[in-house]
């Protein structure tokens, strides 16, 4: 292991911890746009309520494991930089509609890409470009000038203002958030009766929970030459595809291995289920709708600072304010963009 270079092993543990969210979104349906879209449409809420138990697994990991003293949520950069309440909302939003628009989120388009479908890699490719071009490119100026991005003055987030104002307890607080996600998980009866989407629920979260520890541990390591991280896929969507194309934009890293993890997880979990096939869109309009919505998400998840599971989930775990905020944002434009979709309103 010490023979190993820092950034190696850093892909590693994104590598482990991708093969699982892959492997949960394949064999365990855990999905953002198909559980929006069963719950509101399909009246079968079992996706939406599997992110309950992610959540709450989540949250319970990575908050007792910080205090354990084995995950730096304060290294992370939802809480070393000063939160932005507008950028989340207009940011999520903008991603929450293109996610809609592309019928998957960057996670859902690298999973099914593991699984045959070439239109999620043209929505891969298309979100990892408008990333880079907002995050610095040419839109990065107009990005800065009107979502800026701080330090933060201080220890921030639900935890830390919970404690500091109202007089909470942490492991109270903690205890009630995931007890709180969890019930609204087990409370739905048809989910319950799936026991391999309760067991991938439970793989997701501890994974996204695996690679803040496995990160943290890292930077310890490494004297903070890398950083604490967790799943995210839009701006390190576009950092693996710069390391595949030139090896050395910089260097293999987390952001590799978690990209490259799920679609590894995405493709066993295709051929588990006997379902890897090779499909397109089915027309023009489809193909051009993915990658409007593609471009949106690029954007909306670098003004938000991450995507729905990057802030849905991973920023959610650490209790920064963004992450349910952001959530929330993604929920409401991707509704709106289902709404359009369903209601005969497509984009031309």
């Amino acid at each position: 292991m010490d023979a190993m270079p820092y950034g190696l092993l850093a892909a590693l543990i994104g590598l482990a911890g991708g093969t699982v969210l892959g492997l949960a979104g394949r064999l365990g349906n855990f999905c953002t746009v198909s559980a929006l879209e069963m719950a509101v449409y399909g009246k079968d809420a079992r996706k939406l309520r599997l992110w309950g138990i992610v959540l709450a697994v989540a949250v319970l990991a990575t908050q007792f494991g910080a205090l354990a003293g084995y995950v730096h949520l304060d290294m992370t950069f939802y809480h070393e930089l000063a939160w932005n309440p507008v950028a989340s909302i207009v940011g999520g939003l903008m991603f929450g509609y293109g996610m809609a628009m592309s019928g998957n989120c960057g996670f859902g388009a690298l999973t099914r890409m593991g699984g045959g479908d070439i239109r999620a890699l043209v929505i891969v490719v298309v979100i990892a470009i408008a990333a880079y071009v907002t995050l610095s490119g040419p839109l990065a100026p107009l990005r800065i000038a009107l979502f800026p991005q701080e330090d933060a003055s201080g220890p921030q987030g639900i935890l830390h203002d919970l404690q500091t104002y109202a007089g909470l307890p942490p492991a109270l607080v903690i205890s009630v958030i995931a007890c709180g996600l969890g019930f609204w998980g087990l409370s739905y009866s048809p989910l319950r009766r799936e026991p391999h989407m309760l067991f991938w629920g439970v793989a997701a979260g501890l994974a996204v929970a695996g690679c803040l520890a496995g990160t943290s541990w890292l930077s310890d390591t490494s004297l903070g030459a890398i950083d604490v991280e967790g799943p995210s896929f839009t701006a390190p969507v576009g950092r693996a595809l710069l390391f595949l194309m030139t090896s050395t934009a910089g260097g293999i890293s987390f952001s590799v291995g978690i990209v490259v993890g799920v679609i590894l997880g995405g493709f066993i979990g295709s051929m588990v289920r006997g379902l890897f096939q090779w499909e397109a869109c089915e027309d023009p309009r489809e193909l051009g709708r993915a990658i409007v919505g593609a471009m949106l998400m690029g954007v909306g998840g670098v003004v938000a600072m991450g995507c729905s599971v990057g802030q849905g989930v991973t920023a959610f775990a650490t209790l920064s304010w963004s992450g349910p905020v952001t959530l929330l944002a993604i929920s409401a434009g991707c509704l709106l963009g289902l709404r359009q979709l369903i209601g005969g309103y497509q984009v031309e």
